[in-house]
């Protein structure tokens, strides 16, 4: 299970020496990640902490490797040496924590200057997890199942691609859709988790970005979430987002951090949220399973087809068929992983990458091309997604959060949302197989 520590007491003040000295590492923490990002434009997704620790003068003309490699590494020491000595669990559990970020930093440090390690290392020491690795037939067998259930002439991505086209929101009902789904997405997480009273969030409609949705936090419980219209919303993607981005997707992860760790605790680290981290694993696999604890079993089809089908002026009558393809197409997302690991060790071309991409992602052309930009500015980060769910799910169920007892699944998924918690302690905590 998540580390009992995350839940206890701490023995002694909370002016300890130990908790003095894990807070100056903590700012010092955020002063580098901060600096990190004066150069690298995607490493801070978020920061709400004060201003006092964001870098003052103008950066370098040159990336500072070096420099940031040694800070980072002189802070690994400092944490190591404190867990050393302490018998506070959870000193020991947020040093642990911190050690795994700052690994991040200095990986990602190497990659924007041009110095790559293979998929399976690279994805370990940013997201500390390596997802598992399946060949070609893998999918080619998951393929042939949706043979049987898509009718029509062509290619079985034409088939596909002809299905999901009778599910596509109207660019002038978009707003519509997205504003009934995530409202009810909001109402169905509020019935379990009460949440700060100022959180609240913004949507905006964006263009020509490599992905389908991103939240931007702003701190204060506040969020930006973008919507990117140029490529084609189905009607399954709009609750899709709104568990993503909103509830209990990034907002809720981040507003209960923020709550919960930064201003109830006073961890500063909270406040910097470094993109390619750890904490990214977390956040991304919890988003997608969230989508599962507030719409479980049949609940998003039958949302879709009561009401978002209708207020997007579609017609309902294929929306079975549509979901029982849609399932077998999430089981076909580690395609996206082959592509990328791929990509990144040399294995595999743009041509190869694209042809998987339609032909056992189900994407159309521009979907493809679209997503294999994502992979090249993104790169092993698209591990998070499916095996970051994975691990969620896994965790969550293993511990009684199953689909016939929701109120444990909220439960845990909460404590989920609310701690410093990283792949290798969900798959520490996992039954022997």
């Amino acid at each position: 299970m998540i580390p009992a520590i995350l839940f206890s007491c701490v023995s002694g003040t909370s002016e300890s020496d130990e908790h003095v000295e894990l807070d100056n590492i903590a700012r010092d923490y955020v002063k580098l990640g901060l600096t990190i990002g004066q150069y690298d434009g995607d490493f801070v997704d978020a920061y709400y902490g004060p201003d006092s620790l964001k870098p003052t003068g103008k950066p370098e003309a040159a990336f500072p490797k070096d420099s940031l490699l040694g800070q980072a590494a002189q802070l690994k020491k400092q944490l190591s040496e404190l867990a050393a000595k302490s018998k506070n669990d959870t000193i020991i559990h947020r040093t642990g924590w911190l050690t795994s970020q700052l690994t991040a930093f200095e990986r990602r440090i190497k990659i924007f200057s041009g110095e790559y390690a293979p998929f399976d290392i690279e994805s370990k020491e940013l997201f500390d997890a390596v997802a598992p690795e399946y060949p070609e037939q893998h999918f080619q067998d998951l393929i042939s199942k949706l043979n049987h259930i898509l009718p029509g002439k062509g290619t079985l991505p034409e088939r596909f691609q002809s299905l999901a086209a009778h599910f596509l929101i109207p660019e002038n009902k978009i707003d519509t859709v997205f504003q009934a789904a995530i409202a009810e997405a909001r109402k169905r997480t509020l019935q379990h988790y009460k949440m700060p009273a100022q959180e609240k969030f913004t949507m905006e409609y964006v263009t020509d970005k490599p992905w389908s949705g991103y939240n931007w936090y702003k701190g204060n419980y506040n969020s930006v979430i973008q919507i990117n219209v140029s490529q084609p919303i189905f009607i399954e993607r709009a609750i899709d987002l709104a568990c993503h981005e909103g509830y209990p997707g990034h907002h809720v992860f981040n507003a209960m951090l923020e709550e919960k760790l930064y201003h109830d605790k006073g961890w500063m680290e909270i406040s910097l949220y470094p993109l390619f981290s750890p904490q990214s694993l977390i956040a991304e696999g919890s988003a997608n399973y969230g989508i599962s604890v507030a719409f479980p079993g049949d609940e998003q089809k039958n949302f879709c087809k009561e009401v978002l089908i209708p207020l997007a002026g579609l017609d309902t009558a294929k929306t079975d068929a549509y979901f029982e393809a849609l399932e077998i197409k999430s089981e076909l997302n580690y395609a996206r992983n082959e592509v990328a690991r791929g990509l990144l060790n040399n294995s595999m071309k743009d041509e190869e990458a694209q042809r998987w991409l339609t032909d056992y992602c189900l994407l159309t052309p521009k979907g493809a091309t679209d997503y294999l930009r994502f992979i090249k500015k993104y790169r092993s980060y698209v591990i998070n997604y499916n095996y970051g769910q994975d691990l969620v799910k896994q965790y969550i169920e293993s511990k009684g959060g199953t689909a016939d007892n929701p109120a444990r699944r909220w439960e845990l998924f909460g404590e989920l949302l609310s701690n410093q918690v990283k792949a290798s302690d969900l798959t520490k905590s996992l039954p022997a197989k």
